[in-house]
């Protein structure tokens, strides 16, 4: 077992990856005699070649079509997003192709495409390049969504994304690519499921349910909350979709709790899954209304104004301490909109003549 850094642990598993299987081939930006921006490719090119590790022109529709044609052929490519916002010129490519084309064909094609994107903030870079858009992939049927929280994990389940036949939306959160761990290259056969949640802290009073670089931060605020003796239990989600429903109901029902955390916008967003399912399956066994602590439903901030909008400490334990009945909710209550005032007829107003064509409202 090796201590590595995330961005290490990526490339390792990329490596074995490359090693174990002929078919597969990487594409992407500045990947090969660079290494990738975030070095996550360092020396790849040098051991493997530039037909194995590709640099691509900056083109990322271009990127992805190349991928679907190299995987219909039997290739297996692993393409690099260089930052979460530049996915988008390749969402028609990604949501209309690599997403459909084993249903279109009936089975015959598959689509072992696995998209690695450095996804969220916390590293002080500006819209575009901080983003957290798993909600569109997780609306989309066809792909597998997943989102690593330590470099054992990014080893792992970045191979078990390359050796699966379905196409795989990886997310590599940013700040976690300098967080060293222990790094072990298992047996992919001994390993635990790609779309397996993961206890990483054992409770008795409250779930806490998050992926990413927020089961740290959930992590600390468990930590927090057992100075006055509550106990929080923390489930990595690992797998956004499928996510795994039968692990995060069974510790819903002996808490009775659930607080959902993560950095994506809160409406429509997959911490609404997760209450949503939640309600419906363990409502008996529910004493509290399910929560989300998530990021605002806006346009992703300035570096400076960041901090408000990626959950914290502060607001994980605020959380923590609305659903655990200490403080009052603070969901807003929706209210009807105020009624539209009604235009009165010039005639029917004193000193207006008929046929003015005043028509303001009284």
């Amino acid at each position: 077992m090796t201590e590595l850094t995330t961005a290490a642990a990526l490339n390792t598993g990329l490596r074995r990856a490359l090693l174990d299987d002929p078919r597969v081939v990487l594409l992407g930006e500045d990947i090969g005699r660079l290494g990738g921006v975030f070095r996550v490719t360092d020396h790849l090119q040098r051991e493997f070649g530039p037909y194995r590790v590709v640099d691509t022109p900056l083109a990322e529709s271009g990127i992805l079509g190349t991928a679907v044609g190299m995987a219909w052929r039997g290739l297996r490519p692993v393409v690099e997003i260089q930052f979460d916002g530049f996915a988008a010129p390749a969402f028609d490519q990604i949501v209309n192709q690599v997403a459909r084309i084993h249903a279109r064909t009936g089975g015959r094609v598959r689509m072992p495409i696995t998209v690695r994107i450095p996804v969220a903030g916390g590293i002080g870079a500006a819209e575009h390049h901080s983003e957290s858009p798993e909600a569109y992939y997780v609306h989309t049927a066809g792909l597998r969504v997943v989102s690593v929280s330590n470099p054992q994990d990014a080893c792992t389940v970045l191979r078990q994304a390359v050796a699966c036949d379905d196409p795989v939306i990886f997310f590599e959160p940013k700040r976690l690519y300098h967080v060293k761990g222990p790094v072990e290259v298992v047996d992919l056969a001994d390993a635990a499921p790609m779309s397996a949640a993961r206890v990483v802290r054992p409770g008795d009073d409250v779930t806490v349910v998050t992926w990413g670089s927020h089961v740290a931060t959930a992590l600390d605020a468990a930590e927090a909350m057992s100075d006055d003796g509550t106990s929080v239990e923390v489930v990595d989600l690992r797998s956004l979709s499928p996510w795994d429903v039968v692990t995060v109901t069974a510790s819903v029902r002996r808490t009775g709790r659930l607080l959902v955390v993560h950095e994506g916008a809160r409406q429509a967003g997959v911490g609404a899954d997760v209450c949503a399912v939640v309600t419906e399956t363990c409502f008996p066994d529910l004493v509290a209304p399910p929560l989300r602590v998530t990021g605002h439903d806006v346009p992703y901030p300035p570096a400076r104004l960041e901090a408000h909008q990626v959950p914290d400490l502060d607001r994980v334990c605020h959380g923590l301490d609305q659903v655990l009945g200490r403080i009052p909710l603070d969901v807003p209550v929706p209210t009807a909109p105020p009624s539209r005032p009604v235009p009165v007829p010039a005639a029917a107003r004193p000193g207006v003549p008929a046929g003015s064509g005043t028509d303001v409202a009284a």
